[in-house]
């Protein structure tokens, strides 16, 4: 037995999470004995539909998944299922870190937030005003805001992945541009929406000079320490890092160990590891907490307009989508080597939903996975399927 306790600003629920040493693996799938939490909840059938579509993705093979639900600013549900290592046989328990991907994109928001409300960043400024070192584009005019809602033009990974494929160390953000600051823009900034990892990057470098902090420093210092997010760290290679579950991908439909990869390179765009508890912490931190301003809130999660007048379709804010027309649903998925990630925040049912899987793109098993919020927020119903996870 393992036990681990999660405190929220009202919650004091403890979950004990146990597993049958006996689960079997094998390269088809693994078995069907997985980490069980037990304990009183008024959110017993919740659990148990979100338990069914946490085994579609067992059942297709997932090394591993943890899942975390709160309801009204508590922790209510924590469970891990299967191995956060395979070869040692190691269970996920709530306490396991997985690579969340892109939602360190939702994370970095906050961070461009705060700075916002401080006067230190101008979104609408050129960033050469805070790194005049970065290349003027013959296309137009950078704006942090650009980068925040993925229109400045910055182009994303190449067709091959290499450049998602980086094993060279980067101590600095600013140091990390080489990989695309030389590129020229895929489209004139603020014409159309194209999701950008680097453009991410390029963000966390203007956070950093704005800021005068270092972005893991800042990141830290200001959102993840006032938010209690005790187990969201930077995915550091040659750290020890305890709970870090290990990553894998699949080659001719059998698990394998995934790539190496140093994210250092991206640590805005997707290079934190944390746990669906913290994830939990966080979705109710940003809304409850008073962090930021209902005013610099809604900046995050409106979707600018396109030059058509239109917003684009995939209701990307800074930071933050949407995953149902009427907006109920907001947070935003993650794709990372070995790791696949799905967090989404109801501030109106106050329900938070966090699943993180230790397999590239595990979670597409179950294109279904996001009833999980309808179960918790039934009179609010249920975000609408995704047609693509980041």
């Amino acid at each position: 037995m393992q036990a681990i306790v999660r405190l929220f600003r009202r919650a004091s629920l403890i979950c004990i999470a146990c597993l049958s040493a006996s689960a079997a693996w094998s390269q088809g799938g693994i078995g069907t004995q997985f980490a069980v939490v037990e304990s009183a909840s008024v959110h017993a059938d919740a659990i148990e539909k979100s338990r069914a579509e946490i085994a579609v993705l067992m059942q297709s093979g997932a090394p591993g998944v943890s899942i975390a639900v709160g309801v009204d600013d508590e922790l209510v549900w924590a469970e891990g299922f299967g191995y956060a290592n395979v070869e040692h046989s190691v269970p996920v328990t709530p306490l396991t870190k997985f690579r969340v991907g892109s939602v360190s994109k939702t994370m970095t928001s906050i961070a461009l937030g705060l700075l916002y409300e401080e006067g230190l960043i101008d979104l609408d400024a050129p960033i050469q005003a805070y790194l005049p070192e970065f290349p003027i584009k013959e296309k137009g005019t950078v704006t942090s805001r650009l980068l925040a809602s993925h229109r400045a033009g910055i182009r994303h990974y190449l067709p091959d992945g290499s450049d998602n494929l980086i094993k060279d160390h980067y101590d600095n953000v600013i140091a990390a541009l080489e990989v695309f600051d030389r590129d020229p823009l895929i489209a004139v900034p603020g014409e159309l929406y194209s999701y950008s990892s680097h453009g991410y990057n390029l963000l966390s470098a203007v956070l950093q000079r704005a800021s005068g902090t270092d972005y893991l420093t800042l990141m830290r210092s200001r959102v993840f320490g006032p938010l209690r997010l005790i187990e969201t760290v930077a995915d550091h290679t040659d750290f020890i890092i305890t709970d870090r579950a290990s990553a894998y991908a699949r080659r001719d439909g059998s698990l394998i160990n995934a790539p190496f990869v140093d994210n250092s390179y991206k640590w805005a765009g997707g290079g934190f590891l944390s746990t669906p508890s913290d994830l939990v912490k966080f979705g109710f931190g940003v809304f409850n907490s008073g962090i930021l301003e209902p005013a610099t809130l809604d900046l995050l999660l409106s979707p600018p307009l396109l030059p058509t007048g239109e917003i684009a379709e995939q209701n990307y804010g800074l930071g933050w989508r949407s995953f149902d027309e009427a907006g109920d649903w907001v947070g935003h998925t993650g794709g990372s080597i070995g790791g696949n990630t799905l967090f989404m925040v109801n501030p109106e049912a106050q329900v938070v939903v966090a699943v993180v899987c230790n397999l590239s793109g595990c979670l597409g098993a179950n294109p279904d996975l996001r009833r999980i919020g309808a179960y918790f927020a039934p009179e609010q119903g249920g975000p609408m399927p995704a047609k693509r996870a980041q």
